[in-house]
């Protein structure tokens, strides 16, 4: 199979009628790094519950690596691997106890267990034999990250992996990301740092109000993202900047008089226009800076609600 966890028609409706997922279809290919974004609600842990087995699809068919989620709960769980946002280990147990338990309880034999060897990987060696209650945020991040591949899973899941975790500490994480992927697994990830889904992620879904309303590689995501904005530095204030056909109004700053700003659609005008517009009214330019639409902006325009802002990506 082509897929490492294949989606078709899973709903999901909660006792009190609340309507979590509406019939989504969803392939996630084998060997990918792969983002699930969306707002607040939008589904994506309902969906991850369902993968892990801890909460019941409604209606629907999942699998993980070949593995229908009922017909073969064990394999499906064997197959997959997942990072929650919430920390779930003993305290008290250090993490050397930590992993060997939880490689126990996937029935790893004491003789195939890699303890020491994701220790190391998330760098975490030099703390094997501390109480994992001693460790900093980001430590304990990581120490999540080795408990989830002690059963070798071909397929992880990252939920909010970097969440409250410093640059330093995120950077490293991704690196041992990056070599599990490297060496073959599968990776979904979901976060609220868009920019790290950007950079990260081959291909990208969006989920809102319990529905696929994006699926696609990266770079054609982004493509979709149409509006530039250019920063014009001329060489005296600007009174009334001149109209360029094409853009938004020019707006000029107020701290620095001689910047204005406009906006546009690159697929009715260009930069070129603006420049053009300003030297013909008499303008010198001094410097010109300009900024692409990103994944923020793409997620945005998917998921806007009615006018109402979304308040982060998380959920």
């Amino acid at each position: 199979m082509s897929n490492a966890i294949s989606l078709k028609g899973l709903a999901k409706t909660y006792g009190n009628g609340k309507v979590a997922l509406h019939g989504i279809d969803l392939d996630v290919p084998r060997g990918s790094l792969f983002g699930l974004l969306g707002p607040n609600g939008a589904g994506k842990s309902t969906l991850i519950n369902i993968l892990a087995g801890m909460v019941n699809k409604s209606a629907g068919q999942a699998t993980v690596w070949g593995f229908d989620i009922d017909a073969h709960p064990r394999n499906a769980k064997a197959s997959i691997g997942i990072v929650p946002q919430e920390i779930l280990f003993d305290a008290f147990f250090t993490p050397f106890e930590t992993l060997e338990l939880q490689a126990g309880l996937f029935g790893v034999p004491r003789a195939k267990r890699r303890t020491m060897e994701l220790l190391r990987a998330v760098r975490l060696d030099d703390k094997a034999h501390v109480y994992s209650r001693t460790l900093s945020g980001g430590m304990k991040r990581r120490l999540m990250v080795a408990k989830a591949m002690v059963h070798n899973p071909p397929v992880l899941i990252l939920d909010e992996p970097t969440a409250g975790v410093d640059i330093e500490l995120r950077q490293q994480l991704w690196a041992y990301v990056k070599t599990l992927h490297a060496d073959g697994v599968t990776v979904i990830l979901t976060t609220h740092y868009l920019e790290e889904a950007e950079a990260l992620c081959d291909r990208i879904a969006i989920v809102d109000q319990g529905r696929i309303v994006a699926n696609e590689a990266t770079p054609v995501l982004l493509a979709r993202a149409q509006e530039k904005v250019i920063r014009v530095t001329l060489d005296r204030p600007v009174g009334s900047p001149p109209l360029v056909q094409g853009t938004r109004r020019g707006e000029v700053e107020a701290a620095t008089p001689n910047i204005v700003t406009y906006g546009f659609d690159k697929r009715e005008t260009n930069a070129g226009a603006v420049l053009a517009a300003l030297v013909a009214d008499g303008h010198g330019i001094v410097d010109v800076t300009t900024k692409e639409a990103d994944l923020e902006d793409v997620f945005l325009a998917l998921t806007a609600r009615h006018g109402v802002a979304q308040d982060g990506v998380a959920g």
